[in-house]
């Protein structure tokens, strides 16, 4: 039996066994269906959250059976996310949700309780939020398989290189002309993969002059295109746990490491390896001025409603951070 064959074996079992489908994504909230807790933000766990939100249950069973809403990045322009008012616009990406967020807080208006992020905080000013890890991801670049970017042995490229390439120093790589590309202004992983790299957004290349959606690799339609993407949303889309938008692009290596293992999973000794968060207002949490039980059972500790499905945030393609790294609280910033 070869790898991939090893890979959707396995994804498959551990699809039955979470009730997920392999060939359609799980229900996301873009429904009448209204939830206790209501999330937006990055496309990196959008996916993961939808399955989250099919499996943890509400321990009141009020508005609804299921505890969490999660609305997906991309799709119409607003989303409604309680019964009565609470049309916001749709955020996209970490950032969009962390200021949807610190928005609905601010205005007092109960329409999100919390933001998916793909990255830790950007500002430490104050101690508004706390970011509270469940998984482990990693990012690489993608590029196409039939490009000679993708010669056999396949891509293998440096920091040093990938920060010449996204400021331009270097603009052809096996005899192709590079075009680097990025996601969208606000992802996590833009943020992400270029402090990885070394390179802020004002040391930018004038060859960096075209955006696409975080991790579909559709957008990938020429030959020089690169692009950086989440580990764990391409083994979800090469699976089928999620819906497969991964085109025809293949991961490259970064400094010599792999981005999976010889079974398929998330090598998470790559070296551009992040944990993800649901990012919660800290003033909900034990201890602040209002605490919310149904935030803190869902999100807190590593005996929380989220952290005890381990085995659906591995389907989805992530690292697990065991009972001692998922839940914690000490991560607090503004934004």
């Amino acid at each position: 039996m070869n790898v991939k064959s090893r890979i959707r074996m396995a994804a498959a079992v551990g699809a039955v066994a979470l009730g997920l489908s392999l060939f359609a994504a799980p229900a996301s909230a873009d429904t009448p269906e209204f939830r206790q807790l209501v999330g937006v933000g990055s496309d990196t766990t959008q996916d993961v959250l939808n399955g989250l939100g099919e499996v943890v249950t509400d321990p009141n069973g009020t508005p609804d059976n299921q505890l969490i809403a999660s609305y997906n990045a991309t799709g119409s322009a607003t989303v409604k996310t309680r019964a009565v008012n609470c049309v916001i616009n749709r955020p996209n990406g970490s950032s969009a949700g962390i200021d949807a967020l610190r928005n609905a807080i601010l205005n007092n208006t109960g329409c999100i309780d919390f933001a998916r992020s793909s990255r830790g905080p950007a500002d430490t000013s104050t101690t508004k939020l706390t970011w509270i890890p469940f998984g482990k991801d990693a990012v690489t670049v993608a590029v196409r398989s039939d490009s000679a970017l993708n010669t056999a042995p396949g891509l293998d490229l440096t920091t040093a290189q990938l920060r010449d390439i996204y400021t331009c120093v270097k603009t052809t790589h096996n005899g192709v002309a590079l075009t680097p590309l990025l996601p969208q202004s606000g992802s996590g992983t833009r943020t992400f993969f270029l402090e990885k790299i070394g390179v802020t957004e004002a040391q930018l290349g004038t060859c960096v002059n075209g955006t696409v959606q975080e991790h579909d690799g559709t957008a990938l339609d020429s030959a020089g295109d690169i692009a950086p993407y989440s580990i764990a949303q391409y083994i979800a889309q090469t699976t089928g746990v999620v819906t497969d938008r991964h085109g025809v692009t293949v991961l490259g290596k970064v400094n010599t490491v792999a981005p999976r293992n010889a079974n398929g999973t998330l090598n998470t000794a790559f070296p551009y390896s992040r944990d993800v968060y649901n990012v919660v207002p800290t003033a909900k949490l034990t201890g602040g001025a209002t605490p919310d039980a149904d935030l803190i059972g869902a999100f807190v500790g590593g005996t929380s409603k989220v952290c005890a499905q381990s085995a659906v945030i591995t389907a989805y393609g992530f690292g697990s951070l065991g009972t001692a790294g998922c839940g914690t609280t000490t991560l607090k910033g503004e934004r």
